[in-house]
């Protein structure tokens, strides 16, 4: 099964932006639902931006709609995050997921996790 390993974490200061990214241990036959998602220590996961990999229109968070930007590099096997206008809010640990589904890519249960990476955002 491919594995997924994110970096560009760190603490940053609200304004400014940021690239996430997430690498898969191997190329995949065919299109999967791939999404970044972040957590909060005491809340839920929630899901931050998805897109599926065979084309089509990426799903955002209201919350950062306008502000983050998902996209990918399949020759490179890499998931990306872009996140703008930072704010203290967007502080979380970000994980990168896939799941190969016919669902909505916005409804599917993803399967297949990476260990995350931790964003700081200070004011």
């Amino acid at each position: 099964q491919v594995q997924l390993e994110e970096s560009g974490g760190g603490s940053v200061e609200a304004g400014g932006s940021t690239k996430l990214s997430c690498r898969a241990s191997a190329k995949t036959s065919g299109a999967l639902c791939m999404g970044w998602f972040r957590q909060t220590p005491g809340s839920q996961r929630e899901s931050v931006a998805t897109i599926y990999t065979g084309g089509g229109r990426p799903i955002y968070a209201e919350s950062v709609k306008g502000r983050f930007a998902i996209s990918q590099n399949s020759a490179e096997n890499t998931l990306h995050l872009l996140m703008s206008s930072r704010k203290p809010e967007d502080t979380a640990m970000y994980y990168c997921a896939a799941v190969r589904t016919m669902k909505l890519c916005e409804e599917a249960e993803y399967n297949i996790w990476g260990q995350g990476t931790q964003v700081t955002v200070s004011s």
